[in-house]
């Protein structure tokens, strides 16, 4: 049996150098993932995720079975899609369909589409 006899025993003040030291205990989830997103530089990849996302939820699945690839760089949408007709029905609505998403993302993230 251990026993100890300061608080020095059971909370030792140096870290040793691979932990790292917390910055606040008081945080909630929600700033908790903020602070770590923002701290590993993932906020790009969360928008591609939250790109592909948003088109689901939007586009229904009519346009979901025809669509095949969903990719967010910079600024620009790519989304494939394995239908001419479909591809020319929705090129007629690239800007409503932007505005949607915008939208739906809570951010202008989308600024183009490109359907292939």
């Amino acid at each position: 049996m251990v026993s100890f006899t300061t608080t020095n025993d059971l909370y030792p003040s140096a870290l040793p150098h691979n932990m790292a030291k917390r910055e606040n205990d008081n945080l909630n989830m929600k700033e908790a993932l903020s602070a770590f997103i923002q701290k590993n530089k993932l906020q790009g990849g969360m928008d591609k995720v939250d790109a592909r996302a948003a088109w689901v939820s939007l586009m229904g699945n009519g346009v979901n079975n025809y669509t095949t690839a969903i990719e967010l760089k910079n600024d620009i949408l790519y989304v494939s899609l394995s239908s001419s007709v479909l591809r020319e029905e929705l090129s007629l609505g690239t800007s409503k369909i932007i505005t949607m998403l915008n939208e739906e993302l809570g951010k202008n993230l989308v600024r183009k589409i490109v359907l292939r």
